[in-house]
């Protein structure tokens, strides 16, 4: 760890944030790839089985942050990091041959591999920087997540060009040699003009490596990590086929749209950093998981028309109906008028309502001629509910959900140098683990929920309950400690 941030520590922490960039928009192709060839019918893939694409290039990338960041810590950043860039270039490559579901599969999870650049991305940079200014670069470092509104942003457009709109479909193949060359471009790069360091305290046996992974504390911030990245990463690919589906819109515009959501969140990291440094991580971890909480139950109401019993009408008394029409029935000479319906919904779609509508109507259910008893309904009520979850109110929730998750992503982060100031490939190798295994089995989860509830909005259900218990623990933990600490709180309880 410097004693002084330098030209050099910004130097590394500019191209540690690069190549994280360029991993990360790697990281995510599937997102808007698996889409593109689901709904051009180039694969019979359903809900499941692009859960599961989406999904197994996050594992890859889940599973092996943790030794990544040991073999950080031991060796540095520069070898790890660049050989990781030129390796990942190689599946990456050869998905531009894949021809069915388990070849796309397995060269998914080899640049999966991608995924690991945060873990060693954070170790390396956080070396380079006194503890003061940790929060701050660790958050500038995280701003490599733009790079998944990168893909989601510019992706659709160059399928498009590419295939021409379609029609030359198998030109899809050109995206991942594309994606190929800026792998390995980048991993030259980082060959070249990086200076190694490691930290300065020495590695013990692998059992004083792991052993900061028994402190439940770990754990802890390995839920937050889940939900504040996990999820976003999850949803990075998601909300491309739920605009498509939900909003039937075109695969450029879910794009552009998905890529709303990720890129403020990329960016904003670099304030959650600083705002850790100045009020406390606890501090913003608090709202954070309050807002989440607020926004994803917002999120919950589906698009929906509902029909509903209303209020209908009883005769008054007994009798022959005598006249039945859309406004009125006739019992004898008594005359009901009723509620007709308007066509006051026809053009409800092209405006922006934010509170669900309702309609009441009554209809007829008697017949002409028909003898009616006293009491006997003549005309049923209906009531219709209508609530539109306008794609402008939705992109703006999930924009702030976002934007809210980029800045706990930095405060869960800026916990690791702070309690772990010496393991801290280790420790953020292991958070990063249980973060990313969000990322991977959340989209396999909403393919799930959807399937079985036939409710895109389900995702969000999921989404609600993980922020309720991320701040049920938080807040348990921190008044254990609280009580434990100063015990005059423990008498006021």
């Amino acid at each position: 760890m410097e004693q002084v941030a330098t030209a050099q520590s910004h130097k590394a922490l500019f191209l540690n944030t690069l190549a994280f960039t360029v991993c990360f928009a790697a990281w995510m192709l599937n997102g808007v790839l698996v889409t593109f060839l689901a709904s051009n019918d180039v694969f019979d893939w359903g809900p499941v089985e692009i859960g599961w694409l989406m999904g197994i290039p996050v594992l890859t990338g889940a599973l092996f942050r943790l030794p990544a960041g040991i073999l950080t810590d031991k060796y540095g950043g520069k070898p790890v990091y660049g050989c990781l860039l030129l390796f990942c270039a190689i599946p990456m490559y050869l998905l531009s041959y894949a021809d069915s579901f388990l070849w796309f599969a397995l060269c998914s999870a080899g640049f999966g591999l991608c995924g690991v650049s945060f873990s060693i991305g954070i170790a390396f940079s956080s070396v380079w920087y006194p503890k003061k200014n940790q929060g701050f670069a660790l958050g500038i470092f995280g701003a490599g997540n733009a790079g998944a509104a990168l893909t989601t942003m510019i992706a659709p457009t160059v399928l498009n060009n590419i295939t021409d709109n379609g029609a030359n479909i198998d030109a899809w193949r050109q995206l991942p040699v594309f994606y190929a060359a800026i792998l390995a471009v980048m991993g030259v790069i980082f060959f070249l003009f990086t200076t190694n360091k490691k930290p300065t305290i020495q590695l013990g046996t692998m059992a004083e490596i792991l052993a900061p992974l028994k402190e439940p504390r770990v754990w802890r911030f390995g839920l937050y990590y889940f939900l504040v990245f996990g999820c976003f990463v999850a949803f990075s690919q998601w909300l491309v086929p739920y605009f498509v589906n939900v909003y039937t819109l075109s695969l450029v515009t879910a794009g552009l749209l998905a890529s709303a959501f990720s890129l403020p969140s990329g960016i904003i990291r670099a304030l959650g950093g600083w705002m850790s440094d100045v009020m406390g991580a606890r501090a913003v971890m608090y709202w954070v998981l309050g807002l989440s909480v607020a926004i994803s139950f917002m999120l919950v109401i589906p698009k929906m028309e509902i029909y509903s019993p209303g209020e209908g009408i009883m005769a008054s008394r007994a009798g022959t109906v005598t006249e039945v029409t859309e406004s009125s029935v006739t019992v004898g000479n008594k005359r009901y008028e009723l509620v007709k319906q308007d066509r006051s919904f026809d053009d409800l779609d092209s405006r922006i309502l934010v509170f669900p509508t309702k309609m009441v109507w009554q209809e007829p259910v008697v017949e002409l001629g028909q003898v009616v008893d006293r009491r006997e309904l003549i005309a049923k009520g209906v009531t219709k509910i209508y609530f539109q979850a306008n794609v402008w109110i939705f992109a703006f929730f999930v924009v702030i959900l976002g934007s809210v998750w980029g800045i706990g992503k930095a405060a869960v982060y800026k916990h690791i140098p702070d309690y772990y100031p010496d393991q801290v490939g280790v420790v953020g190798g292991m958070v990063g683990v249980i973060g990313g295994l969000g990322g991977f089995v959340c989209p396999i989860i909403f393919g799930y929920l959807l399937e079985s509830t036939g409710l895109w909005t389900s995702c969000w259900m999921f989404m609600w309950l993980i922020s309720v218990i991320c701040l049920f623990w938080m807040h348990n933990a921190i008044q254990i400690v609280e009580r434990r600490e100063r015990p005059e709180v423990q008498k006021r309880i």
